[in-house]
């Protein structure tokens, strides 16, 4: 019989190590539950991205749904957010992509989509999903499903480019990460005439140009030439292309919650911002200045996707650079957001990096963490809490506990995938954020190391 290791199971998706972790015979169990948890029946679409063994175990994926009485349609390789969108051209009852997103190399895994688009995840059918494959709850159809090829690259391609229209000549630089977003991209920019000069476009799961994932250190080579080629701004995409990080046109890395903002000042309609409890409070200024509401949300795809649908939001994002967009059901979509940012800047005759300075900017840490035992990590943010409630401090435990000072916050929250309590803050000064760090961090390592002695 095989081996499912339970810890592949996670809060947004299913990933592991490929050849260790995943392997044909564990996604065809994985296809035979969802089938199962489809209701035996329906339509579901399947992708994978770049990564090696993708192939395998769409294989092995697809086999089980049609055990499980499901039609499926193969769509091939496309980036996560070309999946998004075939459920909905299609119609399906559902759809998987292989995929690791920005994980490297050697893992793969599978990001699950109920009807409509929405992730199956921690609370929303992953801990159903996982009892099914853990202790086999399957059920087999007498007549099996079958299996065919579908094209989703043009039809997407074709929506991308109706989307928008591009007035002024604008030329960006792209790093593609070897990913998936090097197959629609390019075309959909020739359509627009928006002219591209590249680096790792090439789709290779091998990631030979650095990690699939845009980080300060990933991004060096962008940023040099966004610079060297005097284009108006440069676009860092991750592996599967649902995220996307901006370089200004001084080759400057634009944090995630500043995107957002910059979104919002040029928004055509005023409405519901959703965003990240760990987004800057120069976020929320620049959502109230619009006329707009702001609503904090829990860090996660499949909370800030269900809140922009559910308040038929304006527009949605998170400080890790996902951007949540209603005119595409609310998909996370890297090629969607560029091409806004393009139309953006070439509407307002400003350089990108002048958008940027109109955002206010406190001082902030980057996330720091502090290793704690999974069985404890709930229990210490229930006692940061109470400490901080106790100093008479408005807090909130949306997503772990945020606490508000009249001049910054401070943000701890349980990791959802690794033995570890994270934290991290903003003041309106730097002497200020000093202040309201080092006391944190004294209380969380204290609390860590009390509640681990059993005191």
């Amino acid at each position: 019989m095989v081996s499912v290791k339970p810890h592949i199971f996670r809060a947004y998706d299913i990933r592991g190590v490929y050849g260790q972790d995943l392997d044909e015979e564990v996604a065809e169990l994985i296809g035979l539950a969802y089938g199962t948890f489809l209701g035996n029946r329906g339509r579901v679409v399947v992708g994978r991205d770049v990564r090696i063994g993708g192939e395998v175990l769409v294989r092995g994926l697809a086999r089980g749904l049609t055990r499980a009485g499901c039609d499926v349609l193969d769509v091939g390789m496309v980036s996560t957010p070309m999946l998004y969108f075939s459920t909905v051209y299609f119609k399906v009852d559902g759809g998987v992509q292989v995929t690791a997103s920005h994980n490297p190399p050697e893992w793969n895994g599978f990001k699950i989509v109920k009807p409509g688009g929405a992730t199956l995840s921690a609370g929303a059918g992953m801990e159903q999903l996982k009892d099914m494959v853990i202790n086999r709850k399957f059920r087999e159809c007498k007549r099996p499903g079958k299996i065919e090829r579908a094209d989703i690259l043009m039809p997407y391609i074709e929506f991308m480019s109706s989307r928008f229209k591009i007035d002024a000549r604008m030329r960006i630089a792209v790093d593609y990460s070897n990913g998936a977003a090097a197959i629609p991209f390019p075309k959909i920019a020739e359509r627009l005439g928006i002219e591209i000069v590249s680096i790792n476009d090439v789709p290779d799961g091998r990631f030979p140009g650095h990690l699939p994932e845009p980080t300060e250190e990933t991004l060096k080579d962008l940023q040099r030439l966004v610079v060297e080629s005097g284009a108006d701004f440069g676009a860092g995409f991750d592996g599967d292309g649902d995220r996307v990080v901006f370089v200004d046109d001084l080759g400057r890395i634009i944090p995630g919650d500043i995107t957002l903002a910059i979104y919002v000042k040029h928004l055509d309609k005023r409405g519901k911002v959703v965003y990240d409890v760990s987004s800057s409070s120069a976020l929320r200024e620049i959502i109230l200045e619009k006329g707009c509401e702001p609503v904090e949300m829990r860090v996660g795809r499949a909370f800030l996707l269900n809140a922009v649908r559910e308040l038929n939001a304006v527009i949605g994002g998170e400080k890790s650079n996902h951007f949540y967009f209603p005119e595409i059901w609310g998909f996370d979509d890297a090629v969607y957001a560029t091409i806004r940012m393009v139309e953006i800047v070439a509407r307002a005759g400003k350089k990108l990096s002048r958008l940027v300075d109109e955002i206010p900017k406190y001082p902030s840490i980057p996330i720091r963490t502090f290793e704690c035992p999974d069985e404890l990590k709930d229990r210490v943010v229930e006692e940061i809490a109470r400490y901080y409630r106790e100093k008479g401090l408005k807090v909130s435990t949306i997503d772990g506990v945020k606490a508000y000072f009249d001049d910054g916050w401070i943000l701890v929250r349980q990791s959802n995938t690794m033995p570890q309590v994270k934290m991290t803050a903003e003041a309106r000064t730097e002497k200020r954020l000093s202040e309201i760090v080092g006391e944190a961090e004294d209380m969380i390592r204290e609390t860590i190391r009390r509640l681990s002695r059993g005191a």
